[in-house]
């Protein structure tokens, strides 16, 4: 199962009334192991930002002159994400944002049902305590000691750790061996390799009729009550 965790930067809270994407930060998630697969990319909003969404994610508009319109990036962030689950905490903000860029170039909306909210997850989780993501990640123990700052990246990054452990951990249904296992190549791509699969039914050993002799004489010696007589073939009564 792929997944995708990611988290957006904007210029504020409003994308109706004119509020655009300024980053885009997702990891790549398979059997919820992170493969190592990550996007990231800068956008020009085509407006200046606002001095109170500088101080989240220190994104000035000096510094996002010169970066991809969402024009030219949208192709390349939908191949990225491709079918898979979309994961985001307060997803409705993040989702809300990509749907009114989508809607800008005349491109289907991302439906709710494809979006897991890690904030909803947490809500019913810990439901009388703080859930943001920085409560979260204090929480879970996840190291925040690189991130100054708000960004898409980081934020996704540390996001996946808390997406894990909010469905149970690194191994949510307890299963030691997946049936698959993804590794990535040299050049960042996805490799699924088939484990190895348990025997529908235990193999038998090969045991020679001079060994089965010997062991029937060894348990003869042992008598009636011995434990092992139940595993003796049972002879055929006569007809």
């Amino acid at each position: 199962m792929r997944e995708i965790v990611f988290d957006t930067e904007t210029t504020g809270l409003e994308p109706l009334k004119g509020d655009r994407l300024v980053e885009i930060g997702a990891v790549e998630l398979f059997n919820h192991l992170p493969t190592g697969r990550h996007y990231h990319v800068y956008i020009n909003p085509e407006r200046a930002m606002p001095d109170e969404a500088f101080r989240v994610h220190g994104l000035s508009t000096e510094f996002l002159a010169d970066k991809p319109l969402f024009s030219a990036v949208v192709d390349e962030f939908l191949d990225f994400i491709g079918d898979a689950t979309l994961i985001a905490h307060n997803a409705n903000f993040d989702i809300g944002f990509l749907n009114a860029e989508f809607a800008r170039l005349g491109k289907p909306p991302i439906p709710p049902d494809r979006v897991i909210d890690t904030l909803a997850l947490a809500r019913r989780k810990h439901p009388k305590a703080a859930n943001t993501l920085d409560a979260l990640c204090s929480r879970y123990g996840v190291d925040t000691s690189s991130r100054t700052v708000h960004g898409g990246l980081i934020d996704s990054v540390l996001l996946a750790d808390v997406y894990l452990e909010l469905i149970g951990g690194r191994q949510p249904d307890l299963v030691l061996v997946p049936d698959t296992v993804a590794e990535v190549n040299d050049d960042g791509g996805l490799i699924i390799v088939s484990a190895p699969q348990q025997r529908p039914v235990p193999r038998l050993f090969r045991v020679t009729p001079e060994e089965q002799a010997a062991h029937r004489a060894f348990i003869g010696k042992m008598g009636e009550s011995a434990l092992w007589n139940a595993y003796l073939p049972q002879e055929a009564e006569p007809a």
